[in-house]
């Protein structure tokens, strides 16, 4: 299975590629399988360092909340492992 993080373009460079922010993590991806134009601010989902699909900012914003409420759950239940809380 393959998840997915909303990634913002924050960059646009030459010969189609753009440079993303994934929940902090900076990477450069390619815009030939993007179906649309894009510009700096939009998100995107990523696959295999492909560009793929553009989303609405509110549901972006929306899934990236998710994941951080499942980081924060993993990372609770990992301290309760390790420190017996």
């Amino acid at each position: 299975m393959c998840l997915s993080i909303p990634s913002k373009i924050i960059e646009i460079l030459p010969d189609n590629y753009a440079i993303v922010d994934t929940m902090g993590v900076k990477r450069k991806v390619s815009l030939d399988l993007m179906p649309e134009p894009v510009d700096i601010g939009d998100y995107v989902l990523i696959h295999v360092g492909y560009a793929m699909t553009k989303m609405r900012e509110e549901d972006a914003l929306e899934s990236i909340k998710v994941y951080e409420e499942i980081i924060r759950h993993m990372e609770e239940e990992e301290r309760k492992e390790i420190f017996g809380e």
